[in-house]
Formats: C-alpha cells, structure tokens, sequence
C-alpha cells in the first residue's frame, strides 16, 4: 500500500487549495479514506472521511461547510478541496486507509496559512 500526498503550500488566509493523495498497492474503489492533520504541539486529528464510493462523508466541526472531501475511483486518488483556510488550518495533512485491519498513512504535505 502507498499513499502519496500533494497539493500543499503557503497561502494567505481565506484562500484556497486542493490536496491529493494519490494511492496504489491496494483495491481503492474498495475502501474508505480519510484526510487527517497535524498541528505543532498538537495530537493528529480526523478532518474528513469518505466512503468506498463516495457516497457518503463526513467531517470535523472545525472545516465543515470550508472543506470538501472527494474521490475519483478511476484515478485512485482522493482530494481535499480547502476554501477560507484561517491560520488555525495550519498543519502537516495526511490521507489515511485502512487495509485489512491495519492503518496505511502517506508521507504528509504541509500547509500554511498566513495571517
């Protein structure tokens, strides 16, 4: 299993980016994925899930209605749509997956939102 985050940068509050994690090694349209970040200082937290087919999501109370998660099955990819970012959206992002009971994580990208 690899998963291969990308999209990450510097931005200025109330701006936008889209993070992609691009996954192989595993079936892809079989399983759920999630984004999840981690602050400085902070535990790593969930910021946003979706189903096998897309079907369903759901996210933290801090990027709903701001952060879209998606997913294109024939590419292998999930994305993370970011809009209004603030400052506190500062992180290290990582996409998740669960394979057969275990945890998969990709390398992370960074992002920075500026004041």
């Amino acid at each position: 299993v690899q998963l291969v985050e990308s999209g990450g940068g510097l931005v200025q509050a109330g701006g936008s980016l889209r993070l992609s994690c691009a996954a192989s090694g595993f079936t892809f349209s079989s399983y759920s994925m999630s984004w999840y970040r981690q602050a400085p200082g902070k535990e790593r937290e969930l910021v946003a899930a979706i189903t096998s087919a897309g079907g369903s999501t759901n996210y933290a109370d801090s990027v709903k209605g701001r952060f879209t998660i998606s997913r294109d099955n024939a590419k292998n990819t999930v994305y993370l749509q970011m809009d209004s970012l603030k400052p506190e959206d500062t992180a290290v992002y990582y996409c998740k997956v669960k394979v057969r009971w275990r945890d998969y994580w990709g390398q992370g990208t960074q992002v920075t939102v500026s004041s």
